[in-house]
This record gives structure tokens, sequence and C-alpha cells, in this order.
């Protein structure tokens, strides 16, 4: 079946930095626009920069206003692109808080990784990620997409300096994202899974 024919797959694009002066928002505008040059996604960003919750995790009139502004997103969601920097070997704790705020908006949905940070482009975030999602039922896609030294990959306008290998690495992921996408999507209307 030609995949432009079918529904396209509704994709959340996570970006986990809050940080002051992130670096995030590059890599987040370089992947985005993978995305939607696609025509099997649609896209949606959640920017934990943007969503203030507690991290005590209780509810207050303030915190239910942060949730109806994500948490509809998230479950609309058929998908994940979860883009994280590496701080101090793992990623960080504002993603860590969005994810916990949550459990039934990521269950047996796929999730691919985008990372970006130093010499090691991330790469110790994504396999913590692996752990965290494993644990709340979503499958993470084999591929990913890692830039190390990211600051220097990309120019002052936020260009890669040589696009080649990242705009394929992210090719083979987005296309098991979509594989993966329509495929639980599909099963669970068949089959609702768990509780």
């Amino acid at each position: 079946m030609d995949m432009h024919t079918e529904t396209p797959v509704r994709v959340a694009l996570v970006i986990g930095s809050n940080r002051e002066g992130r670096f995030g928002s590059v890599v987040a505008d370089w992947l985005l626009d993978r995305i939607r040059t696609r025509g099997d996604f649609e896209a949606e960003v959640v920017d934990v920069a943007e969503v203030p919750l507690p991290t005590t995790l209780s509810r207050s009139p303030e915190t239910t206003e942060a949730l109806a502004g994500v948490t509809p997103k998230l479950s609309a969601a058929d998908a994940f692109v979860v883009l994280t920097p590496e701080y101090n070997h793992s990623y960080s704790a504002g993603l860590k808080n969005l994810i916990d705020w949550h459990f039934h908006e990521w269950r047996a949905k796929p999730v691919a990784l985008v990372s970006y940070g130093g010499i090691s482009g991330g790469l110790r975030a994504v396999e913590h990620l692996r752990q965290v999602f494993a644990e709340l039922h979503a499958v993470t896609v084999r591929d990913t997409v890692s830039f190390h030294n990211a600051h220097g990959s990309f120019d002052d306008t936020g260009r890669l300096r040589d696009p080649s290998a990242p705009d394929a690495a992210a090719k083979v992921m987005l296309d098991q994202l979509a594989w993966w996408g329509r495929a639980l999507r599909e099963a669970k209307e068949v089959r609702p899974y768990g509780d």
C-alpha cells in the first residue's frame, strides 16, 4: 500500500531540554523539517520548556492547566520523536518530569530518539531513555540520529554543515517510526492494549 494514501501517523516531537540558551531548538528545527517534508506524518511539538510541571507530582490548579495543554497532544499521538541533550551522562530532569506525569499516553506507541551533545552525541541519554520507555510499555525504534559535537555540526544560521549523514540517518529512523506507528495503531484498533 502506498504510504501517502494511508492516514498519516500523528507524531509528537518532544523537545527535551529546558535549559536557558539551549541548543536543542536548532536541532529541533532541522528535525521538524525532516518530519514535515514527508507525506506519512502529521507533526505536533511538545516542548518541556513550555510545560511548567512541578517535580512533586502533586496536583494544583496550575498543574491541571499545564497538563490540559500537553496531555491531549501526547494522548493523540500515534508515535513520538524525543529529542534529548545529554546532561551528566543522562537526559534532562525536565524531560523525565514530563514523562513521569504521564503513563497511558506512552503505552503501545513507538518512540524514536534523537540526541545531541559533545563527544558522545547524547547516546548515553538515549540508552537511559530506552529503559524508561520500556517500563512505560512503549517501543523504541532501533535506529537513532545523534549529533556529536552538535554546535560544530551546524552553522550560525542553524543549517547543517554536512547534511548527508544526518539526513540519511533521519530517513531510516523515520521510516521505522512510520512503520511502527501504523502497525501499532492498526493493532490497537483490532485489540486494545492492556487494561
